[in-house]
């Protein structure tokens, strides 16, 4: 006999029972997809065979909503077999926002026929067909699978250890998983398909590639419905497309993952880089750069060789190996490295604007946000143990500031903790995820651990911004790093007069400018705020009669520091101004005969809309009035 306990106190005695029952007797069952047994996921229909601890995963918890998910692509992949017998299947796991599943599918199929496999998905649901969980040997599993004429399940078992593997049938569609699942399809009611897209198997480009398709699953139609709203929001935002239509940037085929930036793009990239500057020197750092190709072995003493060789590119320079560098840590290391440092120097700030290149797959390139070459806002801080805690609390007032104060975005934070893949003593770690840890309680900050997903050579903090439709972007991070000082070996001469070791934070908070000018792109749609807008100002004259007037003002405003231009063709007023409007731009001056008389302007302001006759210093005030973190 075995006593089950629910979250709500109330006890229940079994002797052989499923799950679902004894969630049922705890009256915990409602909502539920899966339970959770003394802390391990199991499907309902699982014969218990212990006591403990019973609690339902509800469908609209994290947790549930992946087993949604999963089950769903599922479902997706039973309505593809359907549709198109012969298919094979890859992996379909479920993802952030949803799922997606890769296959081999016969013939050739396009997103025009994703409503045909939602209507093959919706019928299945209908039936509820119970969704059955088996044990099978190694052997008998890829017995069936080439059976099935599915090298891909067969490849995916034969490079797993374990004995034995489960898998999951739902009527004749049967899949390799390890679960758990939704008891039957009827629970996958809210969902929809969104998208298709080419993947190669395993992610290798060596390999065949594979229809991708994606979808999404919610516990509600409510959750369903604002999702997709946020899907086609984001359509809206996309970067790729107001970078062209804004004329910021393009993507050229010459340059696959090499961003062109045009004019209006550079105004906006120079007045980020003036910001941070202004921001770094009024905090106490100082600008380095570090060269782009470095000796091959700098790389070898510095770990990266090893841990990141696969994302580098390689050169000779007189026959002899080099490396451009992906980082720019170990050139900022050789700077600190040309004087004797003492405690007094400490701690010391370099900050770097340093362009990286990295090895990215095709496959995974997408606009600014994934790129191959890209301007890391990298820093450097060299601290005595004793000031760690106060230099990563800096740290975390500055993207503070930078986020939220100057750019309005919510945040969250994340610590991450020791990867398998380390370097360094354990003690060393502790000791580095202690100081972290620290920091992040004295500072009352909420933060989310994050354990396994630190750097190889430390622990770190990673900022997530959360846009204003809801999506999350990581940019910066604080990485403390024991490892580095020692394999460099960097010293200080302390108080003692004795050479100690320095400990190293290496910190972003842009992350990559590239990357952060698309977050600003889809953040604001296009609709900069008027501080970092490459045209602040647009004069509209509305003939030819006013052009030289036009150009006056445009002169006076100029002169003030403000980003200016004059539409000087012959169109219509209102194309102009429809123009005007698709620019995004902050402010139109309308001129005619009215404010040519006045000596003066008629002011549109973006949001606001007309603003009415004034005076060019009236408008000078209202544009010193405007938020901007370069005044001063």
């Amino acid at each position: 006999m075995f006593e089950g306990v629910g979250a709500n106190g109330k006890r229940v005695q079994y002797e052989s029972a499923t799950a679902k029952e004894v969630l049922a007797q705890l009256g915990l069952l409602e909502g539920a997809v899966a339970a959770k047994v003394n802390g391990k996921n199991v499907d309902l229909g699982a014969v218990l065979s212990e006591g403990g601890t019973v609690e339902p995963i509800l469908a609209s918890s994290e947790e549930g909503l992946d087993i949604l998910r999963h089950s769903a692509a599922h479902l997706m992949a039973q309505a593809v077999s359907s549709l198109y017998p012969g298919t094979r299947y890859g992996v379909g796991p479920s993802i952030k926002d949803g799922f997606y599943y890769d296959m081999e599918i016969p013939g050739t199929i396009t997103e025009a026929d994703l409503p045909a496999i939602e209507r093959e998905m919706r019928r299945l649901a209908k039936r509820a067909t119970p969704v059955l969980r088996k044990e099978m040997s190694k052997e008998e599993a890829l017995a069936y699978f080439k059976e099935k004429d599915d090298p891909y399940k067969q490849e995916i078992i034969s490079d797993l250890e374990e004995p034995v593997v489960t898998l999951y049938s739902q009527g004749d569609y049967a899949d390799l998983c390890r679960g758990p699942h939704v008891p039957d399809t009827s629970y996958i009611r809210h969902f929809k398909l969104l998208s298709m897209a080419g993947a190669y198997w395993r992610g290798d480009e060596k390999n065949i590639m594979l229809t991708r398709v994606y979808g999404t699953a919610f516990a509600d139609e409510d959750a369903l419905t604002s999702y997709l709203h946020r899907v086609e929001e984001a359509k809206n935002r996309d970067h790729r497309r107001l970078g062209k239509e804004l004329d910021l940037f393009s993507l050229q085929p010459e340059g696959p993952g090499f961003p062109f930036f045009h004019p209006k793009g550079m105004v906006i990239l120079n007045t980020l880089t003036e910001f941070w500057r202004r921001e770094h020197t009024k905090r106490g750092y100082q600008e380095i750069r570090t060269p782009l190709i470095l000796d091959r072995d700098l790389w070898i003493r510095s770990g990266h060789w090893d841990h990141y060789r696969d994302n580098m590119y390689f050169t000779e320079i007189d026959e002899q190996p080099f490396a451009i560098k992906p980082m720019n840590c170990p050139g900022g290391m050789l700077i600190y490295k040309t004087q004797l440092r003492s405690y007094r120097d400490l701690p010391m700030r370099n900050a770097e604007l340093g362009i990286v290149h990295r090895h990215e797959r095709s496959g995974v390139l997408h606009g600014l946000m994934r790129v191959r070459c890209f301007t890391q806002d990298d820093a450097h801080l060299y601290c005595r143990p004793d000031q760690v805690k106060d230099e990563i609390k800096g740290i975390m007032d500055l993207c503070r500031f930078i986020y939220s104060d100057v750019f309005g975005f919510k945040y969250s934070v994340e610590l991450s903790t020791r990867p398998d893949n380390s370097m360094g003593a354990e003690e060393q770690w502790h000791e580095a995820e202690e100081a972290l840890r620290q920091a992040l309680e004295e500072t009352n900050s909420v933060y989310k651990l994050n354990p396994g997903d630190g750097a190889f050579y430390g622990p770190k903090i990673d900022f997530h911004l959360e846009d204003c439709i809801g999506r999350t972007w990581q940019c910066g991070t604080i990485q403390l790093d024991f490892q580095m000082p020692e394999k460099f070996d960097l010293t200080y001469v302390g108080a003692d007069g004795k050479e100690h070791r320095p400990v190293m934070l290496h910190r972003t908070v842009l992350g990559s400018l590239e990357r952060f000018f698309g977050i600003l792109i889809e953040n604001f749609a296009g609709a900069f705020p008027y501080w970092i807008a490459p045209v602040q100002v647009k004069v509209l004259p509305i003939s030819s009669d006013f052009f030289d007037y036009a150009r006056a003002v445009a002169a006076e405003v100029s002169s003030w520091g403000v980003r200016v231009e004059v539409d000087e063709r012959d169109e219509k007023l209102g194309k102009k101004i429809r123009d005007a409007q698709t620019q995004k731009l902050p402010y139109m001056l309308v001129l005619g005969e009215k404010e040519r008389e006045a000596d003066g302007v008629a002011p549109r302001e973006r949001s606001k809309g007309d603003l009415g006759l004034m005076s060019m210093g009236e408008f000078r005030k209202v544009l010193e009035d405007e938020f901007s973190p370069l005044k001063g």
